[in-house]
């Protein structure tokens, strides 16, 4: 851990305080404002589809500006998403609302690359702890996020305006920090030509399993994320129970951070891969066993606990699929499927938690769920005939 790498996990814990109260209170908003209640989370399908759209316009501007420059851009717009997000709130408008969280998906796609950005700022050898460290810093989202909207929920007269206006002052908070974070040069021109192609790198399955690890990962916990909510208040648990819950899924998406990269160094990222599928699973049982506090609290942070096995495992494993010249196409193809799934996800999830009910949802995830598995097992498979010697397309 050095200055600039302690530095930028302060920015992603702010960035993930911003996450977490959009997560908490996007789907309540929406089902106040939304003309029918299916439409409840479509405020925060369109934070993750602003997203998916954003990757590759960040991705050019990453090259264009370098890292510190395209960082304290996407803060910038975070700043005016969540003004933006607190005047539709004070206004009721749902339709602004839908405006301010499209432009904050910039702000998330911008702020995803803060752990590929960690593992340039130390040796090669400290990559897997380096993206480990930062994300680890979604700790302080984690408690600061629901006891921010929890706090500042009532704040004005109309409920959550006030949540959004403390995200603005979140944001400024992280725009003082990042600038005092010198990053590595990025690749010149010159360099970025002798690149290969996007179809050349996708076609590697270590490139395949991680992007499908990472974004089926991230879109089954989205899914029972967005809905957790929705789902407690249907079963009359009060906001303040749903931020407790919200709390512990942050502190299981995070805290195994602190471990989670040298665990992969010692036992490799599919095995601890394969370990966060079987979580998720867990996390299916649990939710499927009651819908009493403890049952919300321990299905949604073992999903947490899952998603950070198969996040961090797969972005580690991402970092074997390119070279240098190619980190930000590659990053920016592996965030698009990520945030497109996700967008998926976040907008099946309204229509699932109001229509077919908690228990069909997490029913739902055993299928992406399996996929992911077979996906695991095939790249298992194909590594063990690369090590045998026979002839292979890619790692």
């Amino acid at each position: 851990m050095n200055r600039k790498l302690l530095l930028l996990t302060l920015c992603q814990g702010l960035f993930l305080t911003n996450n977490v109260v959009f997560i908490a209170i996007n789907g309540l908003v929406g089902l106040q404002l939304a003309p029918t209640a299916w439409m409840a989370t479509l405020p925060l399908t369109a934070y993750v589809a602003g997203g998916a759209l954003s990757t590759a316009l960040v991705a050019r501007h990453q090259r264009a500006l370098g890292r510190r420059r395209a960082f304290q851009l996407g803060l910038l717009l975070g700043i005016v998403a969540t003004a933006l997000c607190a005047l539709a709130a004070w206004q009721r408008s749902f339709a602004l609302l839908m405006l301010g969280t499209v432009l904050a998906g910039y702000y998330q796609a911008n702020a995803s690359l803060y752990r590929f950005a960690a593992a340039e700022l130390v040796a090669p050898s400290a990559r897997e702890k380096a993206i480990s460290w930062v994300l680890a810093g979604g700790i302080m989202g984690g408690v600061l996020g629901p006891n921010l909207a929890s706090a500042t929920r009532d704040l004005l007269a109309q409920p959550f305006t006030g949540a959004y206006l403390s995200l603005v002052a979140v944001a400024l908070l992280a725009l003082g920090l990042i600038s005092f974070i010198d990053f590595p040069p990025m690749p010149t021109p010159a360099q970025l030509a002798g690149g290969r192609r996007l179809g050349e790198i996708a076609r590697q399955p270590v490139f395949i399993i991680a992007v499908a690890a990472a974004a089926l990962g991230y879109g089954v916990m989205n899914l029972l994320m967005a809905a957790t909510p929705i789902a407690m208040a249907q079963c009359s648990h009060p906001f303040t129970d749903a931020a407790l819950v919200l709390e512990w899924h942050v502190l299981g998406m995070f805290v195994p951070s602190f471990f989670t990269g040298n665990l992969i160094r010692r036992f490799g990222a599919l095995p601890i891969m394969t370990i966060g599928l079987l979580l998720n699973l867990a996390c299916v049982a649990f939710a499927l066993s009651g819908t009493d506090l403890m049952h919300f609290i321990g299905a949604l942070f073992t999903l947490g606990v899952g998603w950070n096995f198969l996040y961090i495992g797969g972005s580690t494993l991402l970092t074997e699929a390119y070279r240098p010249e190619e980190r930000t196409t590659a990053q920016g193809a592996m965030d698009f499927w990520v945030y497109s799934t996700m967008t998926i996800t976040s907008f099946s999830s309204g229509a699932l938690v109001t229509t077919g009910g908690w228990t069909s949802m997490n029913l739902g995830t055993l299928l992406p769920l399996a996929l992911l598995g077979a996906a695991l097992l095939w790249l298992a498979s194909h590594r063990r005939t690369t090590q045998n010697g026979v002839p292979t397309t890619g790692g």
